[in-house]
């Protein structure tokens, strides 16, 4: 029996399918932190899974490097355009402002507190703002107080972290799969 041919979509294609589809509410209304992540090619990839989620703004704080930057816009391939974002000097007072707009903060960092992404609810009568540390210390100290729930993502390696870029794809995903359920 022979398989049918399979043809792949052109950008143009891709782009009018994306634009008929709508993400949930809730990832309409989820804002992204990313406080003091180094890498510009890193925040050029969160803005190019903000854009791919179709969540609500990306806020940039301590030594986060905010566009445009040749180096964001690279890895973003331009997403930068379509995707809200601020910058905060002041993350601690910007993170208890959106609390008190009615965001949920939740942490993505191991801690003696997190739970598995996986196991995770987020509840259904609260906005999530998702905070990502630094590439190699994580959150913040000063932080980790503001935060009111802290989610890792299961690993079986031996190596204990995964790049922030692909840490803020892989918690968007199972926020999604979360959403859509």
């Amino acid at each position: 029996m022979k398989e049918k041919e399979v043809t792949k979509l052109s950008t143009r294609d891709i782009l009018s399918q994306n634009q008929k589809r709508n993400a949930p509410e809730e990832m309409q209304q989820l804002i992204v932190v990313l406080h003091d992540v180094r890498s510009m090619h890193n925040v050029g990839a969160a803005f190019r899974n903000a854009d791919a989620f179709g969540i609500k703004k990306l806020l940039l704080s301590g030594f986060t490097p905010c566009p445009p930057r040749p180096e964001i816009t690279k890895t973003a391939i331009g997403a930068e355009e379509f995707v809200a974002w601020e910058s905060a000097d002041f993350i601690s007072e910007k993170l208890q402002d959106l609390k008190n707009d009615g965001y949920l903060m939740v942490g993505l960092e191991q801690t003696d507190k997190s739970e598995l992404i996986t196991e995770y609810t987020p509840p259904a009568d609260k906005k999530i703002c998702l905070v990502f540390g630094n590439e190699v210390t994580g959150l913040d100290e000063e932080l980790l107080p503001i935060i009111d729930r802290f989610v890792e993502i299961p690993q079986y390696g031996h190596k204990h972290s995964l790049n922030v870029s692909v840490t803020v794809g892989v918690a968007l995903y199972a926020f999604l799969q979360k959403y859509w359920a």
